[in-house]
């Protein structure tokens, strides 16, 4: 990659964190909720209401009060959160780590069955495979994500006990696995506690699920149809001509040329998992990044919501440049 155009990437990635960040704030200024209040409450008198104002600055005009953020931003801080009375920063780092816990294992359920599922409907164009796979998009499209899991926690927590229930670990074992990267299946695993890691595990496993139920449906939808496209080009026709088997010309000649497609829409999957979690970890009262996102809103906590916005933009810019990267491992014409 040459530097210029290097240089012009680094840049336009400036420019839409910027961008992010502007838009957030000056809207989020605006919006019908007094962080004053949350701090003094309602029942405090107008002098303390002024005072705590002018210490939180909100008495400055809002182009001022944007650039003492980033100067904040500059220096690493990210201010602290009404919402726990904790650094931002921290807060993050531990609501973050169990996010990215939950999507992971939801993006891998839904790939693994949402690609292979979507490969044999577009093989099997117009039979059972093909109306089944359609089927459960439509399912996993319709059904409302809070309705899977009160229904998964009925069904595997109460009546068939394989569940873990809400949160991320029994109440045993709170506090017991050392905390290293914020990941209790590594963390447990990293501390040798196998009881700890079944039980994490078993909380894990029902939330992830339910998240890769909709990850396979929107997954297997956009495989068919990239495959469709394949297989009506002369080339497989060609293919099949020669005499190769079903599973070469499937697999080997039309999914090896949708590789590079599927890549985008991953990562753009797994991206939204990672930010529009709220509905799931609220019902498995998982403590998550959705979670302290909505309640920071809902709050009118502009440092927390500000410092979760720069890390969507974050995580979207890189899932987007790690995908461009592995555009050139997939198809080295890319960077040409």
């Amino acid at each position: 990659m040459k530097a210029g155009t290097l240089l012009r990437g680094m840049a336009g990635v400036g420019t839409s964190l910027l961008g992010l960040l502007v838009l957030t704030f000056f809207i989020g200024r605006v919006m019908p909720l007094d962080p004053v209040l949350a701090v003094v409450g309602p029942d405090a008198d107008q002098s303390t209401y002024n005072q705590v104002r002018e210490q939180m600055g909100l008495d400055q005009p809002l182009v001022v009060q944007f650039w003492r953020y980033l100067q904040m931003l500059a220096q690493g801080d990210l201010g602290s959160a009404l919402l726990t009375g904790n650094a931002v920063a921290a807060d993050l780092g531990r609501v973050l780590p169990a996010t990215v816990e939950l999507a992971t294992l939801a993006m891998l359920i839904g790939a693994l069955l949402g690609i292979p599922l979507g490969v044999a409907a577009a093989a099997h164009h117009g039979r059972w495979p093909d109306h089944l796979a359609r089927l459960l998009g439509l399912l996993g499209h319709s059904t409302p994500v809070f309705w899977f899991g009160m229904m998964g926690l009925l069904v595997f927590y109460a009546w068939l006990g394989w569940a873990g229930g809400v949160g991320r670990i029994g109440l045993a074992f709170e506090g017991t696995v050392p905390t290293v990267t914020g990941l209790l299946l590594v963390d447990a695993a990293l501390a040798r506690d196998a009881a700890a890691w079944r039980d994490a595990l078993r909380h894990l496993l029902l939330p992830a699920a339910v998240l890769g139920l909709h990850s396979m449906a929107y997954l297997s939808r956009m495989t068919r149809s990239f495959m469709l496209a394949q297989l009506s080009q002369e080339y497989i026709i060609t293919a099949r001509v020669k005499g190769l088997s079903e599973r070469q010309v499937v697999w080997g000649h039309a999914f090896r040329n949708i590789r590079v497609q599927l890549l985008t829409i991953v990562a753009l999957a797994y991206g939204g998992l990672l930010e529009g979690a709220v509905l799931t970890e609220t019902v498995f009262g998982w403590p998550g990044f959705g979670s302290y996102l909505t309640a920071s809103l809902l709050l009118g906590d502009m440092n927390a919501v500000m410092a979760s916005v720069l890390v969507i933009g974050v995580l979207f810019v890189s899932l987007n440049l790690l995908a461009d990267a592995l555009y050139r491992v997939f198809d080295p014409r890319a960077a040409a």
